[in-house]
């Protein structure tokens, strides 16, 4: 697939990357269960969130508090920055909502795989 995004810039992100990335958490928040992995639109093109938070694996820059508080309320842990105002870089937020992705996925793709097994063991009826 080609990619339509721009490029980082020795680690800093364009701000129009930035804003899509939060398009894309934002999306991600909104998506519900058995529907296709949302996307977000960019200069005409719907690209899938997780490549939006793939082109942001390497961002340096830190992400906006909001942005921040959105991203770490799903995690299971607190979330304790090591910096001195607890801050989280893009990359970072990057890679979370990537995990938190591929959770949802393996979590629909376990109960579809509970459904056709328990779909297996039903006795057939008899007619």
């Amino acid at each position: 697939m080609m990619n339509f995004l721009p490029d980082l810039h020795e680690g800093h992100a364009p701000i129009t990357l930035q804003h899509l990335f939060r398009d894309a958490i934002d999306s991600f928040y909104d998506w519900k269960s058995d529907e296709p992995e949302p996307s977000v639109m960019h200069e005409g093109t719907l690209i899938p969130i997780s490549t939006v938070f793939e082109a942001m694996r390497e961002c340096t820059d830190i992400v906006p508090k909001s942005v921040m508080e959105m991203v770490a309320q799903r995690l299971t842990k607190p979330w304790d920055g090591d910096g001195p105002l607890d801050v989280m870089t893009f990359s970072t937020a990057a890679r979370i909502m990537s995990v938190l992705i591929r959770k949802r996925r393996l979590q629909e793709g376990e109960a579809q795989a509970v459904f056709v097994e328990t779909a297996r063991l039903t006795p057939p009826s008899l007619h």
